[in-house]
């Protein structure tokens, strides 16, 4: 589990932001701390992977926070930071891209942008934890840029994208209801991904046997009355 320090000094937007990082599967929040001093003692403390850290703090600037971890020696320092913030002065970005932070989102922004970041950060996590030699795509993809596997001919990143945003929303909704408690693998079939994407059935079925040939999906066969058993596809994130 990815820990996760929500800093805020608005108490309803931290909880807000708290529940959207619950909601994502492979997170959890372990504090919240509403000024920079609570922030900073809070990190030495709870030692969390990722810090969503506002600007506006009524003692220290969220700038602050950051370069006083940057400049430490204790496990707090390696935290990485994601700023969330109204500040939208261009010093105040820079100052944040050159204190290490790993994006940076305007309020008043939609959720599913924060799902989505937080989404990134897990596959970005996921590759500094388990590789020991990562290979160019891997680097790129960590700062942000594309890299450059080729999605198979036919297929477009655009509607890669949205076929694992669709896949990946089932997947929080399934932690969210408890999927799974009467044996169903969950996931989605071709079928049904064709009709939450508007794509046509061939085509989702194109995109979800590629990643199940990159391994971001996992594949399960539910069995009917008759028939041959229909192949379900539930997200898993890049490997």
């Amino acid at each position: 589990m990815i820990r996760v320090l929500v800093v805020d000094d608005d108490f309803m937007v931290a909880r807000l932001h708290g529940m959207v990082v619950r909601r994502t599967p492979g997170f959890l929040v372990v504090g919240e701390a509403h000024t920079g001093r609570q922030a900073l003692a809070a990190a030495r403390e709870l030692r969390p992977d990722l810090i969503l850290l506002d600007i506006y703090l009524p003692d220290i600037s969220g700038l602050d926070v950051l370069r006083e971890l940057r400049g430490g020696a204790s496990p707090a320092a390696e935290a990485d930071v994601l700023v969330i913030t109204a500040a939208q002065e261009m010093d105040t970005v820079r100052a944040a891209l050159r204190g290490g932070s790993v994006h940076y989102i305007i309020k008043p922004f939609d959720v599913s942008l924060l799902e989505q970041r937080l989404r990134d950060y897990a596959r970005h996590h996921q590759v500094l934890a388990t590789t020991l030699a990562p290979g160019q795509d891997d680097v790129d993809r960590m700062f942000g840029a594309p890299g450059t596997t080729r999605l198979p001919k036919g297929l477009s990143e655009q509607t890669a994208e949205l076929v694992r945003d669709t896949l990946a929303a089932d997947a929080t909704a399934e932690t969210g209801a408890g999927a799974g408690a009467d044996g169903d693998a969950g996931g989605l079939s071709a079928s049904e991904c064709a009709a939450r994407t508007g794509l046509s059935r061939v085509t989702a079925r194109r995109y979800l046997e590629h990643f199940a040939a990159t391994g971001e999906v996992t594949v399960s066969l539910r069995y009917g009355v008759a028939g041959r058993p229909e192949r379900r596809f539930r997200w898993v994130g890049r490997p």
